[in-house]
């Protein structure tokens, strides 16, 4: 298993991986992603923001990452976090916890750019999501009302009800 950045030629790979992901959320009639247009997903490698595990030759699961998040974490967000978004593993390889290993990944990354924290959001009152996270280590803070979603993806603005996770760099436990 390796952790690394996307590359442009993963895009395809990386979209069949959000389309399954859709097709799961549907299945169990969670809060649907929308479609990414290859461009948006490539201006993300182009920044280094895209990540990957790499079990043999597959993609085993990918996230991105952005710096702020003022829309989702308003007056938390003070350049002191790294966020992570659309976390999607491979159906294949599914049950294998890399939120466990993004979560490791992550602090290290964080404290490498001198970040505190490390946060994650989720959308809807998803019990099994938040515990999965939890038990991977990030904290729920609880659920907020999204109130300004103009800039966020749809998916954001038709499901105002959003649950924040974190984890403290600076705590006793990390």
């Amino acid at each position: 298993m390796e952790i690394k950045n996307c590359l442009i030629t993963d895009v395809v790979e990386i979209l069949s991986l959000y389309e399954a992901a859709r097709n799961l959320q549907i299945q169990r009639e969670m809060v649907v992603w929308p479609t990414f247009e290859n461009s948006f997903i490539e201006n993300e490698i182009n920044e280094n923001r895209q990540w990957k595990i790499v079990e043999g030759n597959l993609i085993a699961c990918n996230w991105a990452i952005t710096f702020e998040d003022k829309e989702i974490w308003g007056k938390k967000d003070n350049n002191d976090a790294i966020y992570v978004h659309r976390i999607c593993t491979n159906p294949t390889l599914r049950g294998n916890r890399y939120i466990e290993k993004i979560g490791e990944w992550s602090k290290q990354y964080a404290r490498q750019l001198g970040k505190r924290f490390v946060r994650l959001d989720t959308l809807g009152d998803n019990t099994k999501l938040i515990k999965h996270y939890t038990s991977a280590g990030f904290d729920f803070l609880g659920m907020v009302k999204l109130t300004d979603t103009v800039n966020l993806p749809p998916h954001y603005q038709k499901e105002p009800n959003c649950c924040l996770f974190e984890i403290d760099l600076q705590s006793r436990d990390v």
